[in-house]
């Protein structure tokens, strides 16, 4: 229980940060990130703001990481979307719909009922070798390179669906190299920690996760980049939980339910981004 409380408080956070980041992104012209730009940010008190609410969802993620396996954990921040909607409305002014509400109650029984159908237990990332933390480092960063690129070339909407992905799957990542600071700090205390090469990393991928999600956020709207930037985290986590850290989940029987969750989930996911109140939280024309 205190897993799931600390997991779905990081869910909060972040959305609460994601929103105030972009009511102050919204504010500053462009779409690139550039030094100019960040420092305008800087001075936006409502971007600081978010900055420092995102961190304290890095924080309780932390926490919820060294208290439970990354596949219990991650898809609960998919719930983060429903909440980034409802605070979308409080901050921008709009009402949320029927349809909005059944949605937002949907993708959070979907979770509910994925997590029931996993089961998800066991693991240990202090038994991970090292060929298995490079080959699974190799094919997350190739696959978020890619996706990087794609949205960078791409001068339509889809720059802020490719690039959300891209920093949704960097934010799995770093939950992961999160996963190896907590276990070695539990094995070998504060000595650990600064033995752990993911601590180092972390301090590589947390900049660049910053990097990522504000290049998002300025490529276009927020209904566009929200889907990757919250679908992708949990599909990082799920892919290094079961055939990297050696978590598992149930089988048999349970993947019809689990299916069936997903699918309602995916469907709750678009229906939300999908929401008239993420398209009219920025009213500045949008490319078709």
């Amino acid at each position: 229980m205190l897993t799931v409380l600390l997991a779905v408080l990081a869910a909060v956070a972040n959305a609460a940060g994601a929103v105030l980041q972009r009511a102050g992104a919204r504010r500053q012209q462009g779409s690139d990130l550039d030094v100019g730009a960040l420092k305008g940010l800087v001075r936006t008190p409502v971007w600081v703001a978010g900055v420092v609410v995102m961190l304290t969802g890095l924080v309780l993620q932390a926490a919820a990481l060294a208290t439970g396996p990354i596949v219990l954990i991650q898809p609960i921040m998919v719930s983060e979307l429903a909440v980034t909607l409802v605070l979308a409305g409080l901050v921008f002014r709009t009402r949320l719909g029927v349809r909005d509400w059944v949605a937002a109650v949907g993708m959070a029984v979907s979770v509910g009922l994925l997590l029931f159908a996993l089961a998800p237990g066991g693991g240990d990332a202090r038994g991970v070798s090292a060929l298995e933390w490079l080959l699974g480092c190799a094919v997350t960063i190739t696959c978020v390179g890619v996706l990087f690129v794609a949205g960078k070339r791409d001068e339509t909407t889809h720059s802020a669906a490719f690039l959300g992905a891209a920093a949704g799957l960097w934010f799995g990542f770093t939950a992961v190299l999160m996963a190896g600071v907590t276990a070695a700090l539990t094995a070998g205390g504060v000595p650990g920690l600064f033995k752990a090469w993911q601590t180092y990393a972390m301090l590589v991928a947390g900049p660049a996760g910053f990097f990522l999600l504000q290049t998002a956020l300025r490529a276009g709207r927020l209904v566009a980049a929200q889907p990757g930037l919250v679908l992708a985290n949990p599909l990082v986590a799920l892919g290094w939980g079961l055939l990297v850290f050696g978590e598992h989940v149930r089988g048999g029987p349970w993947i019809a339910l689990e299916l069936v969750a997903a699918g309602g989930l995916a469907g709750c996911t678009v229906l939300l981004a999908g929401s008239p109140l993420l398209r009219d939280e920025d009213p500045a024309p949008q490319p078709a």
